[in-house]
């Protein structure tokens, strides 16, 4: 891997895409304990306010948090075993610097009929150094069949903050990335992004989010949505971008 070639090739587009990143036989295993927490009807976490302004129909869950609901070292072993590869963890450093962090593992699942995500910052634009990185791994092929594919804006990363407007229109420009299973995709946590409806059975993807050195441990608690600006901690819409 040239990692000069692919920070460069990051922090110009706010993003980067790397197919068949890992081996199969451990993709399986990891979206097996997904497939195997998420059977049944899972209910969404999040408060009804939130879930109707951000349009935003997925379902969290924190695989190697020792309190969070069925947890076990068997869960968790493949999604640790992920986490500590030695070509991630040279990738982010290369990214990010040294000095980077972890902050936390976290599964994104959407059921089939559901509306993805609306664009959205993952972290307040204002201070161009304090941002996260999202490291996402996906156990399965995403496509215009399945839906679920993710949309960015190529550089928007350096363009502040998101503009006003209809949460999933159509944006000049947008990229929509189709990664399929063993791929692994970096996204800034300023860039301007969103995920289109599912259609197939269901959509994951697994998040191993980190940040730059003196970053705070919080720098994901507030999201940037085009209508609104929302505190995940307190269950609060701390700002009103577009009143409807």
């Amino acid at each position: 891997m040239n990692l000069y070639t692919m920070a460069h090739d990051f922090w110009r587009e706010g993003f980067l895409v790397l197919d068949d990143f890992f081996d199969i036989e451990l993709m399986d295993r990891v979206d097996e304990r997904i497939l195997e927490h998420f059977a049944g009807e899972p209910e969404f976490q999040h408060e009804p306010e939130f879930l109707e302004r951000s349009d935003t129909d997925v379902i969290p869950w924190f695989p190697q948090r020792p309190d969070e609901a069925g947890y076990s070292p068997h869960r968790a072993a493949p999604f640790d075993e992920l986490g500590l590869d030695e070509r991630l963890s040279g990738l982010t450093e290369a990214l990010l610097g040294p000095g980077w962090r972890s902050l936390y593992c976290m599964v994104m699942f959407s059921m089939q009929g559901t509306n993805g995500q609306a664009w959205h910052q993952d972290c307040p634009p204002e201070d161009p150094a304090r941002h996260n990185l999202n490291r996402l791994v996906y156990t399965r092929d995403l496509s215009p069949e399945t839906g679920g594919q993710t949309v960015v804006i190529p550089g928007s990363h350096r363009k502040g903050e998101i503009p006003l407007g209809d949460p999933n229109e159509e944006l000049d420009g947008q990229v929509v990335l189709s990664p399929r299973a063993g791929s692994l995709v970096f996204i800034h946590g300023h860039t301007w992004h969103r995920v289109l409806p599912v259609t197939g059975p269901y959509r994951f993807s697994t998040n191993f989010r980190a940040c730059p050195t003196n970053t705070p441990d919080d720098v994901t608690d507030v999201c940037v949505y085009r209508n609104m600006r929302y505190q995940f901690s307190t269950s609060e819409l701390v700002e009103e971008r577009n009143p409807i």
